[in-house]
């Protein structure tokens, strides 16, 4: 589409939405926001993909609301200021997903 990555911030249609979340099956929509659930093998290896995914993120300019019960991690994306789901919410999820799947065993 000729966008930056990272700057792709209009509001993704409900179908574009659906399409994205074909190929993230680990995520959900939840309203205006996406979610992802993830225990990690313990609460050392959350940090450790925690604090991986804050690089990202601090890189991208984009940053995941993240709510971490011991090993048990929720992530949650959406584009505060355009007030829902953009593809830097997609595109950090398929980030989030490569972080998970190295921290998870």
């Amino acid at each position: 589409m000729g966008i930056h990555h990272g700057r792709m911030t209009e509001l993704l249609t409900d179908d574009q939405i659906t399409e994205a979340l074909e190929h993230l099956p680990e995520w959900s929509r939840d309203g205006e926001k996406l979610t992802r659930v993830v225990d990690f093998p313990g609460f050392p290896k959350a940090i450790q993909a925690i604090t991986r995914i804050a690089e990202i993120a601090e890189n991208e300019d984009h940053h995941p609301d993240m709510d971490i019960r011991f090993k048990t991690v929720t992530f949650y994306l959406t584009t505060h200021f355009k007030g829902g789901i953009t593809g830097n919410d997609t595109s950090m999820a398929q980030e989030i997903d490569g972080v998970v799947e190295q921290y998870s065993n």
